[in-house]
Order: C-alpha cells, then sequence, then structure tokens
C-alpha cells in the first residue's frame, strides 16, 4: 500500500501492526534479534518468563514500551564479531543480491545487505518522493554524484527509472561537464545535495550559463539539513529561479525515510506503510510530546533482509503537533517539521551553549554574497572556541561590513563572540556529497 491511501490513522496502525507481525515471523530465523528478543519476557524479580514473540506482538503500544532499542554501536560490534556482514540477516547469504554501505561520517562504515524483494520496497519509498514532487514518465533526471557504494544514489536513479524517466547518471564527470549535460538533454529534475546545487550555480554564473533557459522544475535535495533551513532554501530558489525545491531524508540503514509534502515546504511526511516512528528524549529515552523536539526512533516494517527494531538514528526532529487527523494535501501520515533538525553526536557545547551546525547554517544563509563557509571548532586547554571562514562571492563589495554583521548575529543568537574570518575566493572546499564543513583543531 502507497502513502497516502490510508483512510484514517487506525487504518494506517493496523497495516503497520500486521507488518509487524509478519516480520516478527521471519525474524526467529535472524540470529541477531533472535538473541535480543528472547531476552524480552524475563522477569527480573520472580525468574518468570513469558513468550517474548507475543508480547512484543500484542499491539504497538507493547511493542514500543519492551522491545529493546538497536544503536549503531550494537551493529558495529556485531558486524566486527561476525563478519563481513554481521548475524542480521533473516535469509541464507545466497539470498541476498545487493550491497550498500553507509559512509562513515560517524564512525566505522556499516555494510547493508539486501535481497530482491527489499530493495523493490525500497524503491517504492523513493517513488513516494518523486510522486509528490510531481515527478513521472516525461521528466529527464539529473543525478550529479559519483556513484558509490552508499544506498541513495543506487536506489534513487532505479526508482526514477521505473517510473519511466529519462534518467542521466552524472558520475566520473566535472561540474562543467554536468552543467553541460544538463543543458543538452533538458533536464526538468536535479538531484543532489543544497551544497552541491549552490556550487553548479556558481560555476554556471562563471560559465556565463543562464540557468533559467533551462526547462529545469524541481531540486530534489537530500544529504544535508539545507533543504528545509528556509534560509538555505531561499538561496537555492534564487540561484535555480525556475524550480521548486523538494526536500527528503533517508540513510542506508532503513533506507528512504521521508517525502516533502506538497502542501506545506519543510514539512515532512513519515512513510509510515514502511516505518514505524518514535521520537524519545536522547538523554532519558522516553518518549516526547509532539511539537518537542527529541531523536527520531525507526522501525522497518518491510525491509526483511537486514531488518531494523527501535533503531536510534541519532537525528532530532520535531513532529507536527497536528490538530486535525488529516494533513491539507490529504494525508494522514506524520510530519516532522523543518527537516533534521540536527545530529545527537553533531552538537558542540561552546561555554555552556548548546550550538547544533543547522543553526550556524541558517544565520550564515540569511546573508546574501556568501558562497561557502568554515567553522573550525579550536580547543585550547579545557576550552572550546569557534571561529567561523566566510568566503565571498566574486566581486561582492562591503566584505568586512557583512563579516561584522554576521559577528552580531551569532553574538544575538548564542550570546557568544565567534569571529568571523575572510578568506581569499576559491580557498574553501566545494563538496559534492555531503558537505563536511565543521572541523576541529588543537590552537588558534
Amino acid at each position: 500500500m502507497n502513502a497516502g491511501e490510508f483512510v484514517s490513522r487506525a487504518a494506517l496502525e493496523l497495516w503497520q501492526m500486521e507488518q509487524l507481525r509478519q516480520l516478527f515471523e521471519l525474524l526467529k530465523q535472524n540470529a541477531f534479534y533472535s538473541g535480543i528478543i528472547h531476552k524480552v519476557g524475563r522477569e527480573p524479580d520472580t525468574g518468570d518468563e513469558r513468550d517474548p514473540w507475543r508480547i512484543l506482538q500484542e499491539s504497538l503500544d507493547a511493542f514500543k514500551q519492551h522491545c529493546p532499542f538497536t544503536t549503531k554501536t550494537d551493529l558495529s560490534r556485531d558486524q566486527v564479531d561476525h563478519p563481513p556482514y554481521g548475524s542480521n540477516l533473516t535469509f541464507p547469504l545466497e539470498s541476498f543480491t545487493r550491497f550498500h554501505q553507509t559512509s562513515g561520517t560517524t564512525g566505522v562504515p556499516l555494510r547493508w545487505l539486501d535481497t530482491p524483494e527489499s530493495w523493490k520496497v525500497l524503491l517504492s519509498c523513493w517513488r513516494e518522493v518523486y510522486r509528490a514532487a510531481e515527478i513521472g514518465p516525461k521528466d529527464r533526471v539529473m543525478f550529479t554524484f559519483s556513484f558509490g557504494p552508499f544506498l541513495g544514489f543506487w536506489s534513487a536513479f532505479e526508482a526514477a527509472e521505473s517510473l519511466g524517466c529519462l534518467c542521466l547518471p552524472g558520475g566520473g564527470l566535472g561540474t562543467r561537464e554536468r552543467l553541460n549535460l544538463m543543458m543538452d538533454n533538458a533536464v526538468t529534475v536535479l538531484c543532489c545535495t543544497p551544497t552541491y546545487a549552490i556550487h553548479l550555480a556558481e560555476v554556471a554564473r562563471k560559465e556565463m550559463l543562464d540557468l533559467s533557459s533551462l526547462p529545469l522544475r524541481r531540486l530534489i535535495v537530500a544529504g544535508e539539513p539545507g533543504g528545509s533551513i528556509p534560509e538555505t532554501r531561499g538561496i537555492l530558489e534564487a540561484l535555480w529561479p525556475t524550480v521548486r525545491v523538494v526536500d527528503h531524508h533517508g540513510m542506508t540503514e532503513v533506507g528512504p525515510v521521508t517525502f516533502e509534502c506538497p502542501s506545506r515546504p519543510g514539512y515532512l511526511h513519515l512513510i509510515e506503510n514502511s516505518y514505524l516512528a518514535e521520537v524519545v528524549d536522547p538523554q532519558t529515552l522516553d518518549p516526547v510530546a509532539d511539537g518537542e523536539t527529541g531523536e527520531l526512533i525507526l522501525t522497518t516494517l518491510r525491509r526483511h533482509g537486514m531488518p531494523l527494531l527501535r533503531y536510534r538514528t541519532g537525528d532530532l526532529v520535531r513532529m507536527e503537533a497536528r490538530a486535525s487527523e488529516r494533513c491539507d494535501c490529504g494525508r494522514v501520515e506524520r510530519a516532522i517539521v523543518g527537516g533534521i533538525l540536527g545530529r545527537t553526536d553533531d552538537m558542540v557545547i561552546i561555554r555552556g551553549v548548546n550550538i547544533y551546525p543547522s543553526a550556524v547554517e541558517r544565520i550564515v544563509r540569511s546573508f546574501r554574497g556568501i558562497s561557502e563557509y568554515r567553522v573550525r571548532v579550536n580547543t585550547v586547554a579545557t576550552l572550546k572556541e569557534l571561529e567561523v571562514d566566510i568566503e565571498f562571492e566574486p566581486h561582492f563589495t562591503d566584505i568586512q561590513s557583512l563579516a561584522m554583521d554576521l559577528e552580531n548575529k551569532f553574538q544575538a543568537a548564542f550570546a557568544l563572540r565567534i569571529p568571523v574570518r575572510v578568506v581569499d575566493c576559491g580557498q574553501l572546499h566545494r563538496f559534492e556529497l555531503k558537505a563536511k564543513r565543521w572541523i576541529k583543531t588543537g590552537s588558534h
């Protein structure tokens, strides 16, 4: 069943419960989760035992109450103990046909496998992203990344192909060549990170290419939180004047998770026919109320080959507190507001102030004329300090005044002095994949 086809939340939750029960029948042959689930029914005080499989299938609430969380550390340890893929395999190894790997930006990369059946589920999730963005057979879709082991590249490409789109791979090409490919083939949809979309527009300007002559109508961004940050979104729409920006997010471990609401930019609907979602306090692990920020927890209901139960994604989100059951777009699926707000492991504490990268991004992108930036986290003795390097667009004037205004805006937002340093054009790195703008140094 596709997202948007449920008549009510009650019908959706019945579907989720049925999918969960089907998953549990298969998990009895999964060594990783069998060991975890067998511990659920034990009563530590009395020594009595109940059937753990029955406990976890009584209701969605019972599942959330009794099923342990799964962490990336658990998965990494399991893959070290049972190389190369770990013991979280529901089927024999011969059943799997797809290999992918996480980026490793928050630790050792995780290897992930899919069967043909679970791969079809992931493609169906990506098709929801495209359908909500009104993308179909008449579109020509450009993918401006080099195809590596990351799941998002391959699933996005094949899902667009399955919808009948003409798909153009940009791997192995430089930025100028990718722009030529887009122009020559009259591309209508562009898929990339927000950072790379900005870089493409910069290069087009230098090469005197008129982006408004392209029939481009959609810019699908992912991999970074910028697509749902209004300031970054505004820059993208100014650089690509003919497009509607569409945000989306996913993870190699779980797959495509959200699609942007067609009626409300910055609201990302969860693909709840494939995921059971929760939001918890990352310290206490207690549920948080809708409208409050917490860590997104996901259970993969239909990716049976290497499933995840109550996976701690590390993504900080705010679930919409909606008065009506149904969204303006007609869907009953819940939405997170503003996309991914940050990550539990990305926050830095500067003199007692919690600062997330997305908060810095929002402030920097509120200034026009800044083409790229970098944040240096400097540790001097036991103190941490932030410094921001900014690079301006060529021919931009009044640079020092803007740098001072940026410092003042940081001061107002964080009650901290964050020095801003202007660097020469072209000095800061441009990113094709996820931007790594935050670096740690040991001294000034």
